[in-house]
């Protein structure tokens, strides 16, 4: 099968294009980068093209069957799915995937959740057999605040104390594969989370076994957090994190009764723990901490 995948150089696209190209199918990747273009691997057909110009489109959907949809987060985000939506009308696709967020009825004004409706709705209407998934917060988010774990000891993403199930983003990936590839999962939608409940606290203390350094949860100071992160992020996208994890403290992400059984069904097997991404990321990141401690001295 010729797929599409849109999002292909990101964190969770890289990982459905990697299980793509390992099951034999056919893979497209769309970016709007051309120095992310030049260094995709051999077996995928690139191509070079931006959502916000749909003729830069036409050449990539053409002669394609199916599509992995993912988008970034941003200001354009609506009108780039819908449009990719069209694209995918006129090219007569036989199955889209998109992927959409973990969504409980009182988050929708978080307004990188709230972006993704309109999108839905494109998707449901569009004709087109789809899978709409719906993650958690990732266990991947965690590689970002490295520096912050290994120099000062200290879990710096402000989750708060309620939990959330997050989720490994390779089980995401082998979802998307599986509903791009396999029949019966058309017209669903698939929650999908880790099987543990996890705090700032617990995240820390996991951190500490690992590391076998204690490691710190900063807490649940949002005004410090925005401080910090207005250095590194947008300032759009720092407010709408910062309403994100408002709302992760106060209600938490937690999956809903039968959420998890649901999960499996497309999975094929248990989620990851967050307990195992730890125990494979801990070996490189301790050896990190010996060099630094040898510098040190």
């Amino acid at each position: 099968m010729s797929i599409l995948v849109i999002g292909c150089t990101g964190t969770v696209g890289s990982k459905v294009t990697e299980k793509l190209l390992a099951a034999g199918e056919d893979v497209r990747c769309l970016t709007r980068s051309l120095e992310k273009l030049n260094n995709l691997p051999p077996r995928i057909d690139g191509y070079l093209g931006d959502l916000s110009n749909p003729a830069s489109l036409v050449e990539a959907f053409g002669g394609i069957e199916a599509m992995f949809l993912l988008l970034p987060v941003g200001p354009n985000e609506t009108d780039q799915g819908i449009t990719a939506v069209e694209e995918a009308k006129n090219a007569d696709l036989r199955k889209i995937v998109y992927m959409s967020v973990y969504m409980p009825p009182d988050s929708t004004h978080i307004p990188h959740f709230r972006s993704k409706t309109p999108i839905e709705d494109a998707v449901k209407m569009s004709g087109i057999p789809y899978t709409i998934l719906r993650p958690n917060n990732f266990f991947q988010n965690d590689l970002q605040a490295r520096d912050a774990l290994l120099r000062h000891r200290a879990y710096p993403h402000p989750i708060g104390q309620v939990g959330l199930n997050s989720v490994d983003v390779r089980d995401i990936a082998d979802a998307a594969v599986n509903a791009l590839t396999k029949p019966g999962y058309e017209r669903q939608e698939y929650p999908l989370h880790g099987p543990d409940i996890l705090t700032g606290e617990s995240v820390a203390r996991t951190y500490s076994r690992y590391l076998e350094q204690e490691v710190r949860y900063i807490g649940d100071n949002l005004d410090l957090w925005e401080e910090r992160a207005r250095t590194v992020m947008p300032g759009q996208m720092v407010q709408d994190f910062r309403i994100m994890y408002q709302y992760f403290q106060e209600h938490g992400f937690i999956a809903a009764p039968g959420d998890l059984l649901h999960e499996q069904s497309i999975l094929d097997h248990e989620p990851r723990s967050f307990e195992d991404f730890v125990k494979e990321i801990a070996p490189a990141w301790k050896s990190e901490l010996l060099v630094s401690a040898g510098e040190m001295r």
